[in-house]
């Protein structure tokens, strides 16, 4: 076994003018020792640069050299592409070969190499903003990490739906949406409309980079919503299995990736559209205007629980938190604990067959309808955050298998609601009483005919206290608009294909 002298020494490479090139594989850097270099970045330490593994994009071996790429921060939230070239003498070269790829296992450890990339870009997304975001901070990431890149623009509603139902999934790994939310919606719908569906979901990673106005799966997976640090989180990114749902409607069947909403949430999202001119601000008005009526939201429920106490969610996240990570992201895992483990040929078949049915079948059994004559809330959510400061869903996991459900009273005091509404934004609301929250397999919703506010009033944002809505209520599926009328939903654990930095966990605050 090799002393701690000698693999010190194996990872140095003393290259042209007095420099050494280090890893430090404890503080995972290179270190950069050169007393004339001007971009030390410490004056206790003048002549070293200390790159972070994680930001090492590519690094090359010439016939004379060795030339590095990586991420160098330009400004709070904003990296740029780097490069520098160090020369080396002919005698050098096998051991400057042995030493790149040293720097390349260390920089991208399990994460996959020079990605095929299919790049998304809706032209509209970002207010008119994501192409611009696209050239300036994305691009020049992917090229410098040697990403195989092809960008296509998106030119009408439900045309990434299109791309992806007839993707050569042969040619790609990944497809790269800079969008919001809507447009990785779009691609995992198209996947799922294709004869061989689940190989599909299972071949392409789905990543989101953040170019829109609700870029959720971006917190949930690169932790960031800057443009150039998700650019680097995708490069870095391991491929890691996420749940993914279907959702029945009459005839329709539809995959959803990040959540479902009705009630509030669903009102306050997609009722407040004509006010996008507030920004954000719109969701805090449309919350208290809701808040201040008591406005509820009747419907009926049947729900296949998983997990129903809140002590049992503890446990089962730090389970399955804590379970080490495959280098596919516990696809083998998945498919061992996953009944009826697909075979080579299923995965030649479209979706999963519906373990418990339909909207329009009868409700499995041993199950039944409760009333909800008071609900404020029903939400449920596949992944942590559903906005950069939402982190609705703490317990979430991106393949345990379920979905977490939270409903919340319509009538509850008005500064109960208010301290729910600020407990969301400091992660402690999932041990207020008012909070129920469980683990779900599937479960049906029946909306009720319309929402109700106290003394009668169901007036939008725009009304009086005599006006109607011009729709009964909104149904929120992956933040798109969906018809208001029954629907079910079921979790295909470990059914989708994404990247993120650690394979196993959202990069959310850990739940304990």
């Amino acid at each position: 076994m090799a002393s701690a002298a000698e693999s010190l020494l194996a990872s140095a490479l003393t290259v042209g003018h007095g420099i050494t090139l280090r890893l430090d594989t404890d503080a995972r850097t290179l270190v950069v020792y050169d007393s004339c270099n001007p971009r030390a970045d410490s004056s206790k330490d003048k002549g070293v640069l200390r790159i972070p593994f994680y930001n090492i994009l590519w690094v090359e071996l010439l016939e004379d050299g060795i030339a590095i790429s990586y991420a160098t921060p330009r400004g709070k939230g904003v990296v740029r592409p780097c490069s520098a070239t160090y020369s080396i003498e002919k005698n050098q070269a096998a051991d400057a070969a042995e030493w790149v790829d040293k720097l390349l296992d260390c920089a991208y450890g399990r994460s996959q190499l020079r990605k095929r990339i299919k790049v998304l870009v809706n032209p509209a997304g970002g207010q008119g903003k994501a192409q611009r975001y696209f050239r300036r901070d994305i691009d020049p990431i992917l090229r410098a990490a040697h990403s195989q890149v092809d960008v296509q623009k998106t030119t009408h509603r439900g045309h990434a739906t299109e791309l992806a139902q007839n993707l050569d999934v042969d040619a790609y790994d990944v497809v790269a949406c800079c969008s919001g939310d809507g447009l990785p919606h779009e691609v995992f719908n198209g996947l799922a409309k294709r004869k061989d569906a689940t190989r599909a979901l299972r071949k392409i990673a789905v990543v989101q980079l953040p170019c829109g106005s609700g870029n959720a799966m971006c917190w949930n997976l690169c932790g960031t919503g800057s443009p150039s640090l998700a650019a680097v989180s995708v490069v870095k990114g391991v491929r890691t299995v996420l749940d993914l749902v279907s959702i029945t409607q009459g005839d329709r069947r539809t995959i959803s990736f990040l959540s479902q909403a009705f009630g509030v949430v669903a009102d306050v999202d997609l009722g407040t559209d004509h006010l996008r001119w507030m920004g954000e601000a719109r969701f805090l008005y449309g919350f208290l205007t809701r808040l201040l009526r008591k406005r509820v939201y009747p419907c009926h429920i049947a729900v296949g629980v998983a997990v129903g106490d809140k002590a049992g969610i503890r446990e089962h996240y730090r389970r399955e938190a804590g379970r080490e990570a495959s280098p596919l992201g516990d696809r083998d895992d998945v498919d061992d604990e996953r009944e009826g483990r697909a075979t080579s040929e299923d995965e030649r078949q479209g979706l999963p067959p519906l373990n418990y049915g339909t909207a329009a079948d009868e409700l499995p059994g041993g199950s039944s309808l409760t009333p909800h004559d008071n609900l404020g809330s029903f939400y449920a959510g596949n992944m942590a955050y559903m906005s950069s400061d939402g982190n609705f869903f703490p317990a979430a996991l991106p393949a345990d298998g379920c979905l977490d459900m939270l409903n919340i009273a319509g009538d509850i005091d008005r500064r109960v609601a208010l301290n729910l509404m600020f407990a969301v934004q400091n992660n402690t609301y999932f041990n207020l009483e008012h909070v129920s929250y469980r683990k779900v397999l599937w479960y049906r919703i029946i909306p009720g005919h319309r929402a109700i506010s106290n003394g009668g009033d169901s007036g939008g944002d725009n009304a009086g206290p005599r006006s109607t809505q011009k729709r009964p209520g909104y149904i929120s599926i992956d933040g798109e608009s969906y018809p208001y009328e029954p629907f079910q939903a079921e979790v295909h654990r470990g059914l989708g294909t994404v990247l993120c930095k650690t394979g196993r966990v959202f990069e959310s605050p850990r739940f304990v």
